[in-house]
């Protein structure tokens, strides 16, 4: 009897340990056939219609032909310069108030953080995208035309606080788990050498933390970079660079969701959509890389203590 049931046991563990190494694979499996459609898809741009990577990372043309001859310009420097300039602004404004509420909540006020404020920060990162993109179309565009005294409040500007608001939540959560992980031992040490409680937060806790809280900034601009949506309902949507914080612009997520639609399958415009769908794939991987990056450099350095 004993047998059986350790038997029993050996193939219910054998069993669920094929499950999980098959749905991994799965996972690991699906990635790279993505990666390898968005390839496929994006890789005509250059050996079918004979653009150059040159042209379309660094030229600020952009009028591909929605057909099968081609002949137009795919230049995404507008669009790259966009994405860059929202998710950079969003970065600047979300980063501060991120982290000074992941402090307060760990380190300052325990109780109140843990009971009220952090639920509350995780209920913004459930919201809908466009719940954002309209209070920011009905709120903060109308706002920032009134207070700037603009023609229109659909701006750069704009789009960089809707997105600093959603990607505050993100930013928060994982820089207060950052800097719940810090062990006591390092703030008893500071506070047995004199050091005040905002000595020993800045100069000892958030240092040891900083592999944790750069991986929440990597994650909210991984966010950001990928939002398409409520950032469309803000920017303006006007194919140009951006010269200001008030210039109305496109980034590659909006102009993805735009035109896709409607671009002809086979032809010049969707080919160029699909690469910078491929160029977004691989940024997203150069955000994951960066974070694997920081965290095994951290692992080594508590390995090295």
């Amino acid at each position: 009897m004993i047998e059986k049931k350790k038997q029993g046991m050996f193939r219910k563990e054998y069993a669920w340990r094929g499950i999980t190494v098959f749905f991994g694979l799965f996972v690991i499996a699906l990635t790279i056939i993505i990666g390898a459609f968005l390839v496929y898809k994006g890789s005509d741009t250059f050996l079918k219609f004979g653009h150059s990577i040159w042209e379309f990372l660094g030229s600020a043309e952009w009028d591909p032909v929605d057909s099968e001859e081609g002949g137009g310009s795919v230049g995404a420097l507008i669009f790259i310069t966009g994405s860059l300039a929202v998710c950079g602004l969003a970065l600047l404004v979300a980063t501060p108030f991120s982290l000074g509420s992941a402090i307060f909540m760990t380190q300052i006020s325990e109780k109140f953080g843990g009971k009220f404020y952090r639920p509350v920060v995780e209920i913004f990162a459930g919201i809908p995208s466009v719940v954002y993109g309209w209070t920011g179309l009905t709120v903060l565009v109308p706002a920032i035309k009134t207070v700037f005294h603009r023609q229109v409040g659909h701006s750069v500007l704009a789009a960089g606080l809707v997105l600093a608001v959603m990607i505050f939540p993100t930013i928060t959560s994982v820089s207060a788990d950052a800097l719940t992980a810090v062990p006591d031992e390092c703030r008893n040490a500071a506070y047995g050498l004199g050091s005040t409680r905002w000595q020993t937060i800045w100069r000892v806790v958030v240092p040891a933390a900083a592999p944790g809280i750069i991986t929440g900034v990597i994650l909210g601009l991984a966010r950001a970079f990928g939002e398409a949506l409520a950032v469309a309902m803000v920017i303006g949507q006007t194919t140009a660079l951006p010269s200001g914080l008030f210039s109305t612009t496109k980034t590659l997520t909006t102009e993805i969701a735009a035109q896709m639609g409607n671009a002809m399958e086979g032809g010049e415009l969707k080919s160029a959509l699909w690469t910078m769908a491929l160029l977004l794939f691989l940024i997203s991987l150069l955000f994951i890389t960066l974070i694997h990056q920081i965290s095994g450099r951290s692992e080594k350095e508590k390995g090295g203590e």
